[in-house]
């Protein structure tokens, strides 16, 4: 693992100029309030795969107490024994994907970001992925995918879409490997590709409900 180095390729270093002394409401409206949220942590990882430029996103099991179903990046809690958000962000994109770590080039943390409903005080970790491993779901009760999601199918405006949740609240949303990504990690990848100048023009007025299947 190392910082930013010149074996970043080309298309990715606009994403690691923007969001290199980003600041924490350009990412997210939610920021923390104090030191009292419970850290954890995720790992935003892009590679090049058959497909060209893509994105590491898994889908959590039907059956957890909460993000039942729910496309995400790989994380979670952090642990004492992490060292901090890079290490809780590749234990668990490990435990969750069976990627091999040693082949993540950690470039930077994005800044940290507050999820109100569950309290927990989340650092986006933004990783290359110098040497790709093979991925698959390690634990059905927790993860029941994983995708490798080609950057073109997220940047493709048919792929895209506003997302109603049953609360009224309407967030950004991507129709991509038979899922709905929303919340969180949706408006996490939103940002991504508005900062990096990947963002094309898209219909915010496609608006699809939570419980969308193609």
């Amino acid at each position: 693992m190392s910082g930013a180095d010149p074996d970043i390729p080309a298309w990715l270093w606009p994403l690691v100029e923007a969001t290199r002394d980003l600041d924490a409401e350009a990412l997210m409206r939610f920021t923390p309030p104090d030191d009292t949220g419970r850290r954890s942590a995720v790992l935003i990882l892009f590679g090049e795969g058959p497909e060209g430029p893509d994105l590491l996103l898994i889908q959590r099991a039907e059956d957890m107490r909460s993000h039942a179903g729910q496309p995400a990046f790989p994380g979670g809690a952090e642990d004492p024994d992490d060292g901090g958000s890079v290490g809780a962000a590749l234990r668990e994109a490990q435990e969750e994907t069976g990627l091999d770590p040693d082949g993540v080039d950690v470039i930077h943390c994005l800044p940290e970001v507050w999820l109100p409903p569950s309290g927990y005080v989340v650092t986006p970790v933004l990783g290359w992925w110098r040497e790709p491993s093979p991925v698959s779901a390690m634990d059905p009760a927790e993860v029941s995918s994983v995708h490798r999601v080609p950057l073109a199918d997220l940047t493709d405006p048919a792929n895209r879409v506003s997302v109603r949740h049953p609360s009224g609240y309407i967030g950004p949303g991507f129709t991509v490997h038979d899922m709905l990504v929303w919340g969180f990690t949706a408006h996490l990848i939103d940002r991504i590709l508005a900062l990096a100048g990947w963002e094309r023009t898209w219909d915010s007025g496609r608006i699809v409900d939570i419980g969308w299947t193609r």
